[in-house]
C-alpha cells in the first residue's frame, strides 16, 4: 500500500511541482519548452505529461523507500538532492540520447532544479500523508 501511495505522491508532484516550476521558468524565458505537453508519446500514444508523471510516480516509490529507511535528519535536503541528481542523471545519460536530444549545461541546470522541485513536492506529499493520515489505525480496530 505504501508503494501505491508513494507512486501517487511522485505522480502528482510531477504535475504540480515539476510542471508548475517549468511553467514559471517558461513564463520568465528561462525554459524554451511549455509545460503540460500533451503531444502523444510512442508507442502507446499517451500524452507526454502523463508519461512523465508515470515515471515521476516510479521515482516516487524509490524516494519513499529511501525516506522510510532514513531518519528525519535532513529530510528535505535528501528529498531535493535525490530528485535533482538521480532522475537528472538518468534523463541526461539514457533518455536524452534515446530521443536524440543534445546535452547542454543549460538543460542540465534546468533538469536539476525541476527534478529537485519534484523531489521536494514528493516528500511534501509523503510527509503530509505520514503526519496526517486520513484513516487512523484506531478507527480500523474492531472491538
Amino acid at each position: 500500500m505504501n508503494a501505491l501511495k508513494n507512486f501517487l505522491s511522485g505522480f502528482f508532484s510531477t504535475l504540480l511541482f515539476h510542471q508548475g516550476l517549468l511553467y514559471l521558468f517558461f513564463l520568465s524565458g528561462i525554459a524554451p519548452v511549455k509545460p503540460f505537453n500533451m503531444t502523444a508519446t510512442s508507442p502507446l500514444g499517451v500524452p507526454s505529461v502523463l508519461s512523465l508523471a508515470f515515471f515521476g510516480g516510479l521515482w516516487g516509490i524509490a524516494l519513499g523507500q529511501l525516506l522510510s529507511l532514513t531518519t528525519e535528519t535532513h529530510f528535505w535536503l535528501k528529498s531535493f538532492f535525490f530528485g535533482a541528481l538521480l532522475p537528472t542523471i538518468v534523463a541526461i545519460g539514457v533518455v536524452f540520447p534515446l530521443k536524440g536530444i543534445e546535452f547542454s549545461f543549460s538543460r542540465l541546470a534546468l533538469a536539476f532544479f525541476l527534478n529537485g522541485a519534484w523531489g521536494l513536492g514528493t516528500a511534501l506529499f509523503i510527509f503530509i500523508r505520514q503526519k496526517y493520515p486520513i484513516i487512523h489505525k484506531e478507527t480500523l480496530r474492531t472491538t
